[in-house]
């Protein structure tokens, strides 16, 4: 069955996020350190990220509020209204921060435009992934933009049904196994693991993935060819 549509992953596939919110974190902590040990405040901050995910969801604002929740809740209410401005600004430079394609992004995108409909399926914050996005200069090559809340299964299907294909029609790329592969793979799609240096503790898989239909490439570059052999 060929391939009908392709479906990229946004952040740490198509351009950098992940290294924004380490350094954030690393700025929140040093502000912080006086109430606890960089790296309790680490584990507390992640905590509380977790605890947020079904209010908030993923993104730039709601991790702006639970570095707000953290350090209320770590200094015992305590902290300066001074330092919560701090913390607010840490999120704002993380907003304003300019868009990083990753090396070969918009050459594999020109290569396989026209050839195949082409996605993007993200998640995270609407406004800032479409921000995001304009920035990037690559809105052009898409058939369709899906800004998820949560990629699961159901996700995945509501967004197969959308296209009108089959699942085996499908094929996602991204950095995630958990978010971008995994679910895919359990429809009965094809899912194109591309390793980025850092990635979020939640996203982290540990088992090893051996499926007939996951492939991995060490950058998005050697994708094409390989997308263009699973099609044959």
């Amino acid at each position: 069955m060929p391939i009908k549509v392709i479906a990229f992953d946004a952040d740490d596939t198509l351009w950098v996020n992940e290294p924004f919110f380490r350094e954030a974190e690393e700025k929140f902590a040093s502000l912080l350190e006086d109430f606890m040990p960089q790296h309790a405040i680490m584990k507390e901050l992640y905590r509380t990220e977790i605890d947020n995910l079904p209010l908030y969801g993923y993104g730039i604002k709601g991790f702006m509020l639970s570095l707000i929740e953290t350090a209320l809740r770590i200094s015992d209410h305590k902290v300066p209204v001074t330092l919560i401005d701090k913390v607010i600004k840490i999120g704002q430079e993380m907003l304003e921060k300019p868009v990083e394609l990753l090396p070969g992004v918009e050459e594999v995108l020109q290569s396989l435009n026209g050839d195949y409909r082409m996605v993007l399926a993200t998640k995270g914050d609407l406004v800032d992934q479409e921000r995001k996005l304009r920035k990037s200069g690559l809105e052009k090559y898409f058939h369709h933009i899906e800004i998820m809340s949560e990629k699961r299964v159901t996700d995945y299907e509501k967004l197969i049904r959308h296209l009108d294909i089959k699942p085996s029609e499908f094929l996602m790329l991204g950095n995630s196994l958990k978010s971008d592969i995994l679910p895919v793979l359990d429809l009965g799609g094809f899912g194109i693991h591309i390793p980025f240096h850092t990635t979020w503790i939640h996203e982290q898989v540990e088992h090893t993935v051996e499926h007939e239909r996951f492939f991995e490439v060490g950058n998005i570059g050697k994708a094409v060819d390989l997308i263009r052999g699973i099609d044959a």
